[in-house]
């Protein structure tokens, strides 16, 4: 078995070995995967925080030992905090992060991490062990991506698409969730009602042949927070999310889920 990990700030995952391929999702720096097959140029891969599979271009991969991701598991999850980090590698280079990229082996009194061979400082803010208030967490970092653009596929502030911003924010506070809404909506706890929910839980939505197709955050009461065109924040009550620019709804509710206090954080 061969392992990678992302020594680049955002690595795009196509569905098929071509550039011209749909991109599926996007792997942050200092996450890892597993290589599962090579061809010419390609490696298809299983990223390790979700499971997810595509095919990436083999240049952009930094190969490392299988001892590594076992290491990566078994320590504390520490990803960066700020919407950009920009992280110093030791001689002299940066390289700019998108918050909720991973720092591999973080070291928290030297403010230091390591990815395959190179070693890298982060002056910047970090997210590290197990967070006290996550829902406040949760809701405080879901704001900074305001007004981030939509990308099909995308999972950083420069284009992002739905599920791959609550999945990213959901990492920040420590909860690992799929990749994609239909999957999300799986996790957690129905909620019945839009008034029982609490900031940070999350809201799905559903198409006219009742698969769900879209999800958000929720802020605060008839507040949610999601990525539809750019990341925006509409009133929400249980028909649906209320665009209030366009004066109407725009996606009709299915359920809201409990998934924070199913994982025990608070």
């Amino acid at each position: 078995m061969h392992y990678g990990i992302s020594s680049l700030s955002v690595i795009p995952v196509r569905k098929e070995p071509s550039e011209k391929s749909e991109m599926v999702t996007q792997i942050l720096f200092g996450e890892h995967m597993e290589i599962m097959e090579e061809m010419v140029g390609w490696c298809r891969v299983r990223l390790a925080w979700d499971g997810y599979t595509g095919w990436i271009d083999e240049k952009m991969i930094t190969r490392i030992d299988k001892r590594m991701p076992e290491k990566i598991e078994k320590s504390p999850v520490a990803v960066t905090g700020d919407l950009i980090s920009m992280v110093k590698i030791k001689d002299d280079q940066n390289i700019m992060l998108a918050a909720g990229s991973s720092l591999p082996l973080w070291r928290p009194l030297l403010k230091e991490f390591s990815v395959g061979k190179e070693k890298y400082s982060s002056p910047g803010r970090v997210l590290y062990g197990k967070v006290k208030d996550p829902r406040n967490l949760a809701v405080n970092q879901a704001l900074l991506y305001v007004n981030a653009p939509y990308l099909w596929g995308g999972r950083s502030p420069f284009g992002i698409d739905c599920s791959g911003y609550s999945q990213i924010i959901y990492k920040m506070i420590g909860i690992k969730i799929p990749r994609d809404a239909s999957k999300q909506a799986d996790e957690g706890q129905p909620i019945r009602s839009p008034d029982e929910s609490e900031p940070g839980d999350l809201a799905f939505f559903d198409d006219e042949a009742g698969n769900v197709v879209h999800v958000g955050i929720i802020w605060k009461q008839n507040k949610i927070i999601h990525a539809s065109g750019k990341v925006r924040v509409d009133n929400l009550d249980q028909f649906g999310i209320f665009n209030a620019d366009l004066k109407r709804y725009t996606h009709k509710l299915r359920v809201m889920k409990k998934i924070i206090d199913a994982y025990g954080t608070d």
